[in-house]
């Protein structure tokens, strides 16, 4: 990752007051009857004031409300507008104090290569700007969550927010150019940043689904609602994607009396023998934990029924899928498992990916595993028992009406626990 400046302090610096200068933070508390601590969370958070405080500000220091904005780079829609207005001068400065751009980097060597995929050693960024634009179908993103992580490649996972942000803008920004128009986009990140990341991206590309994960990640923290979900960002480039046919889930019931845990009322005779159409809310992704379905030591992964969802929906057989962040390498292995090409890069150490793929026989069993599950409202083995049981069936509830509607007297009775 880049070094840069932090917006740490980007307040204080935008009214002239040093952060460790406490005798000036004192007096400009005092002047102006704002809380030291409100002004100092102004500051850390780089939150602009607002309502009363802003204008004591204004008042005290002499700065102009758009002025503090643009110094604690702020936008907001009458910024825009602003900027818009006097585009032409603002480019003109800008233009002049812009530095030339640097070279091309070169491109990461390549270490690995399979039937669909190449794997890459080295930062991202560095191998992005080698490659060309409009060239990739679908791209899968699950950068760092910046938790001050030890990762083996060593990076610097406790950056300011500030630092964070420009170098996801950095990664995402070619990640949008490498796309092909009807790409899809995928962000995977904590709700926090993805907030960021969905602000930035509506610029540049069209939003589809703000997708919810339930996986509880963490121990509960005092003073917050317990953190139990990811946030799936899902964009495309252009008007519409080129590729979308998600799978169908399997409808839920009892494992003990296979009876339907949701209550579909009247509605079983429409249901879709294909299974139940998938929301925005996934609550069947697995967290990886457990030693023996890790591929990397210390660190999180990626489950593939995750994966084997996502590639499922916004590619075909031969589409090109992108992945800047190879980890355990899970969207490679299931990439070349559904026959897609891929292109792969990671900055640490490969070796958990090359050794994932020597024994990738046993991904492919648990992809099928997975794959069985899908596009059917009820497993063989589990239509069987219900109606052995006399549960209700698609067919079984679409003959009923039919024969009520011819006019039969008897029609039979299903059992609905």
């Amino acid at each position: 990752m880049n070094n840069f400046e932090g917006h740490s302090d980007s307040f204080f610096k935008a009214i002239h007051i040093r952060a460790d200068d406490n005798i000036a933070l004192r007096k400009l508390a005092t002047t102006t009857g704002i809380p030291l601590a409100r002004l100092k969370y102004y500051n850390k958070a780089n939150v602009i004031p607002t309502g009363r405080d802003l204008e004591l500000i204004c008042a005290t220091t002499g700065i102009q409300h758009v002025e503090l904005k643009l110094k604690m780079g702020t936008f907001d829609r009458e910024l825009a507008q602003l900027l818009r207005r006097h585009a032409n001068k603002i480019s003109q400065i800008i233009d002049n104090e812009s530095e030339d751009q640097p070279a091309k980097p070169s491109t990461p060597p390549l270490v690995f290569e399979t039937q669909f995929g190449k794997l890459y050693q080295g930062d991202c960024l560095n191998l992005m700007r080698n490659l060309a634009s409009d060239s990739i179908d679908m791209v899968f993103a699950d950068p760092p969550f910046n938790l001050n992580k030890l990762y083996p490649s060593k990076i610097d996972d406790n950056l300011k927010t500030e630092q964070y942000l420009l170098w996801c803008e950095e990664w995402a920004g070619e990640c949008v150019r490498l796309l092909k128009p009807g790409g899809s986009f995928f962000v995977w990140n904590l709700p926090k940043w993805n907030t960021y990341m969905a602000q930035f991206l509506n610029t540049r590309l069209t939003f589809k689904h703000w997708i919810t994960a339930d996986i509880k990640y963490r121990l509960p923290i005092k003073g917050r609602l317990y953190p139990s979900h990811y946030s799936l960002l899902y964009y495309c480039k252009g008007e519409r994607a080129s590729e979308f046919h998600p799978d169908r889930l399997p409808m839920e019931i009892c494992p003990h009396c296979m009876g339907d845990l949701k209550d579909y009322g009247g509605y079983k005779n429409k249901m879709n023998p294909l299974g139940i159409n998938l929301s925005d809310v996934w609550q069947d992704i697995p967290p990886v934990r457990h030693a023996k379905y890790k591929k990397r030591n210390g660190a999180n992964e990626l489950s593939i029924k995750l994966l084997d969802r996502i590639i499922e929906m916004a590619s075909d057989e031969g589409d090109i899928v992108f992945d800047p962040f190879g980890g355990a390498g899970t969207t490679y292995a299931v990439a070349e498992l559904k026959k897609r090409k891929w292109v792969g890069v990671e900055i640490g150490p490969v070796d958990d990916i090359v050794n994932r793929f020597n024994n990738i026989s046993a991904d492919a069993a648990y992809l099928i595993k997975i794959r069985a599950a899908l596009n059917g409202l009820f497993s063989e083995e589990t239509m069987e028992k219900r109606l052995r049981l006399g549960l209700w069936t698609p067919d079984t509830v679409r003959q009923a009406n039919l024969k009520q509607s011819q006019g039969a007297v008897q029609l039979p009775v299903f059992n609905v626990p």
